[in-house]
C-alpha cells in the first residue's frame, strides 16, 4: 500500500508504526504549513498567529483542518481494520468523550493487529497469510 492510499484511502490495514508516524508527521506538517501561510498572508507579523482577521488565511486554515480530519479518519479506520473492527468504532472513539478517546488511543496506538489475514485484508506485516498466499509468493 502506497503512502497516498494510507493517508487518503479507507480500505486495508496499517501497522501501529505507520499509524504513529503518519499521524504525527501529518499533524506537524499541517501545523507548520498553517503557521507559515498565516504569517505570510499577514505581513510576517508574529502576532497574527494568535489573532488573524485575514479571510484568506482563515479559509486556508479551514481547508487544512478538513484535510487533517480526513487523514485522521482514514488512518484510524485502517487501524480498526487491522484490529478486525468495523468503521463504527472510529465514530465511537471520536464522539464518546473521555472513555472513547482513551479507549481509541490504547486500541489503535498500542494493541497489535490481528495475526494474519482478516476480513479487511492481509496482514500489513506480511506474515500469517493463508497457505495459498505462501505458495503464490514462491511462484511470483
Amino acid at each position: 500500500m502506497d503512502v497516498k492510499h494510507k493517508l487518503f484511502g479507507f480500505s486495508g490495514r496499517i501497522r501501529r508504526l505507520d499509524y504513529w508516524l503518519l499521524s504525527i508527521g501529518t499533524n506537524i506538517s499541517i501545523a507548520i504549513v498553517d503557521s507559515l501561510q498565516t504569517l505570510a498572508l499577514n505581513g510576517w507579523d508574529i502576532n497574527a498567529l494568535e489573532n488573524s482577521d485575514n479571510l484568506a488565511s482563515g479559509g486556508i486554515t479551514l481547508v487544512l483542518s478538513l484535510l487533517n480530519f480526513w487523514i485522521t479518519i482514514a488512518l484510524m479506520l485502517k487501524r480498526c481494520h487491522d484490529r478486525d473492527k468495523g468503521g463504527g468504532w472510529v465514530a465511537f472513539f471520536l464522539l464518546v468523550p473521555i472513555v472513547g478517546w482513551i479507549w481509541g488511543f490504547i486500541e489503535l496506538g498500542f494493541l497489535d493487529g490481528t495475526q494474519g489475514r482478516n476480513r479487511f485484508g492481509p496482514s500489513p506485516k506480511g506474515i500469517g497469510g493463508t497457505e495459498e498466499d505462501d505458495v503464490a509468493k514462491v511462484f511470483a
